[in-house]
């Protein structure tokens, strides 16, 4: 059993940061890859930011310069620090964890719960 509990969404003024963080716990082997997804109203959810084994980020280009995704093997956990914001990044945040569980080899998908963003005046 895998869970990821995500925190650090809110509401912000436009110019302002916050720091969306993302906890996985379970039977993990080890993880693959770890990703932040946003879904805003009546739009398609897509690819904010993705980091994979060894540290490689990248990021959608409506974010890149402004958003900075980092993970902390040690304890199973990604970060999502978002500087510069604007209304356009109001949506709900999810995070995805691609990861191997413990005796298995088969690579599997989990998402967390959503945590929501406010950028408004």
């Amino acid at each position: 059993q895998v869970q990821l509990v995500e925190s650090g969404g809110g509401l912000v003024q436009p110019g302002g940061s916050l720091r969306l963080s993302c906890a996985a716990s379970g039977s993990i082997a080890s993880i693959t890859s770890m990703a932040w997804y946003r879904q805003a109203p009546g739009k398609q959810r897509e690819l904010v930011a993705a980091i994979t084994t060894g540290g490689s980020p990248n990021y959608a280009d409506s974010v890149k310069g402004r958003f900075t995704i980092s993970r902390d093997d040690a304890k199973n956990t990604v970060h999502l620090q978002m500087n510069s914001l604007n209304p356009d990044d109001t949506a709900v945040y999810y995070c995805k964890v691609l990861l191997i569980l413990i005796r298995w080899t088969t690579q599997t998908q989990y998402w967390g719960q959503g945590t929501q963003v406010t950028v408004s005046s």
